[in-house]
């Protein structure tokens, strides 16, 4: 069974990659330029990649793409220039997430199909009723005002949590929420939690992407990481002061 990403070349999407060929998974990747990941990637026997953008995709074309695939991960995100936060597509990431699940559900799998999306811990999870202070609310809705792409975020999250669901015979899904993040070499320990333990405007934690590609190939393997995430909206942070695994 394969493992397809979206958005494998970005920051965090190419240590995905890596976390799941370490664990012996196959990797198939929709690209928009070949070529950018490393070598030890490109030349792996259990990667390949397809050069697309999934909105220029067909619905047919999409759902072989989505065909055979155990788990389907979004790390798509916004290119942070003018064009990027401001261009058109808006919605790029719940575009992205609507065809992929549409073209899951139209495969008819055996068995539910993993769907993994990277979010944001800036999003509320509106299932669990989180709350923020007035002051978090208020620049809240200033970002939804002024920053597109925090829009598409939860509007992604919240597809999944008000259109594919609980329920779904399919689909089982998860977003993973980071704070802060930063780039580091190796994976460190790291805290999970179902709600945001600190504010993310006015004191945001830090969480390294090594930490989120490791997590999230966790939750692609590990089916009792899965089992106890899945229609959760996990939030991710470096455990401070601990040593690297």
């Amino acid at each position: 069974m394969t493992t397809l990403i979206v958005g494998a070349t970005g920051a965090t999407g190419r240590l995905l990659v890596e976390q799941l060929l370490q664990r012996g998974e196959n990797v198939k990747a929709l690209v928009r330029t070949t070529n950018l990941l490393n070598d030890v990637v490109k030349d792996h026997d259990d990667f390949s990649e397809v050069q697309a953008s999934i909105l220029e995709l067909t619905d047919a074309e999409i759902v072989e793409h989505v065909k055979d695939c155990r788990a389907v991960v979004s790390c798509l995100g916004h290119n942070l220039t003018f064009k990027g936060i401001y261009g058109h597509p808006r919605l790029l990431v719940t575009e992205a997430t609507r065809r992929l699940c549409e073209a899951i559900q139209a495969t008819h799998p055996e068995k539910p199909v993993k769907f993994v999306l990277m979010n944001t811990t800036g999003n509320i999870n509106r299932d669990l009723g989180e709350s923020v202070s007035f002051a978090q609310h208020c620049v809240l809705w200033l970002l939804r005002l002024l920053l597109p792409p925090h829009v598409d975020n939860e509007k992604a999250a919240d597809y999944l949590r008000t259109k594919i669901g609980q329920n779904c015979e399919a689909i089982e899904w998860t977003a993973v929420r980071p704070d802060n993040l930063t780039n580091e070499d190796t994976v460190t320990e790291y805290e999970l939690h179902p709600s945001p333990t600190r504010s993310a405007i006015f004191n945001a934690g830090k969480t390294s992407r090594i930490n989120v590609g490791h997590f999230m190939a966790e939750l692609v393997t590990d089916n009792e990481i899965w089992n106890k995430w899945k229609g959760q909206m996990p939030v991710i942070y470096n455990q401070e002061n601990e040593n690297m695994k």
